[in-house]
């Protein structure tokens, strides 16, 4: 066995895999809080760390993130010149509404940010640098941004 910590603070079982806590039955898995981002937080009072290295009872995927809300437009518009000659202006607005979306809460139990979400949607996905990912500028879960162009064809 692999010694060390898993992310939920119990040590590693197996030689890839980490501890899955136990679910606390009738204890709620979300509560409101309007101190953090979304205006819920995951409750750590809904979690133990198994005593034995064994995967807890918590299913696989039974917690779902925050979810995602986003208004694109696009506007176009072609001007002929001439017979053969024309100018297209195009404006794309992402997230015209500017609603906030935030990215995954954070699952390390052992973390005093459990349960929170700490940044925005967009810039969870990747910083589009080496790492991967689209710049968080034009990727879902964004702040408002736009882009405009002029394209001329002939």
């Amino acid at each position: 066995m692999v010694t060390g910590q898993d992310p939920f603070g119990g040590p590693l079982a197996g030689s890839l895999g980490a501890t899955r806590p136990d679910l606390v039955y009738g204890a709620p898995l979300w509560i409101a809080d309007p101190n953090v981002a979304g205006g819920k937080r995951i409750n750590r009072a809904a979690f133990i760390v198994p005593t034995t290295p064994r995967q807890g009872t918590l299913g696989r995927n039974a917690l779902s993130g925050f979810g995602a809300t986003q208004v694109d437009l696009t506007l176009r518009r072609q001007f002929r010149i001439t017979e053969r000659v024309s100018l297209q202006a195009r404006a794309d607005l992402f997230n015209i509404f500017n609603h906030p979306n935030f990215g995954p809460p954070i699952n390390y139990l052992s973390s005093p940010l459990f349960g929170q979400s700490t940044q925005m949607l967009g810039a969870s996905l990747g910083s589009g640098s080496t790492t991967g990912g689209l710049n968080p500028l034009y990727q879902i879960g964004g702040p408002r941004s736009a882009q405009l162009a002029l394209k001329l064809q002939f």
